[in-house]
């Protein structure tokens, strides 16, 4: 083999080996309560989720993917169609849970929408995503019935 094979070969190789290395980073989640109830203290308030993984991908500012759940909408929150919020909320959203773990609260009485979309409350550590985008005016309240949540309990 001539040094030209050699070396198309080689990067070829670490190529290879970037991306697995990047999807190894993403799909890692060392949490042992993925998937799992339990509960958080955000803001001196103890909540409840049902499920729990690492978020692979913000779709929009109340639309994200997370690692063995799917896409996940956040519940009571509707995104607003013009800039520079549109654009605000996805950065926040991305900010603040994108490669890290998310804990989900599902609403009981209408877990999914017409798009197959779980329907949640989302929290990271520290932080209730839905109710910070409504805050910040990120977001405006998307009411979804029936819902275990009330009207603006977010």
């Amino acid at each position: 083999m001539n040094k030209k094979t050699i070396s198309i070969i080689l990067l070829v190789i670490f190529i290879i080996t970037t991306i697995l290395t990047v999807a190894n980073v993403f799909l890692d989640d060392s949490n042992t309560q993925l998937n799992q109830t339990g509960t958080l203290t955000i803001d001196n308030k103890t909540v409840h989720y049902e499920k729990a993984g690492k978020c692979l991908e913000v779709i929009d500012g109340n639309t994200i993917q997370v690692y063995g759940v799917g896409r996940v909408q956040l519940t009571q929150v509707g995104s607003v169609d013009s800039e520079p919020n549109f654009s605000q909320a996805k950065n926040f959203v991305s900010d603040k849970c994108l490669g890290k773990t998310v804990y989900l609260d599902i609403d009981d009485k209408n877990p999914k929408d017409k798009y197959d979309r779980t329907l949640a409350i989302v929290y990271t550590n520290d932080t209730d995503i839905n109710k910070a985008l409504l805050n910040n005016n990120l977001a405006k309240v998307s009411y979804f019935t029936p819902s275990e949540f009330k009207k603006g309990e977010v």
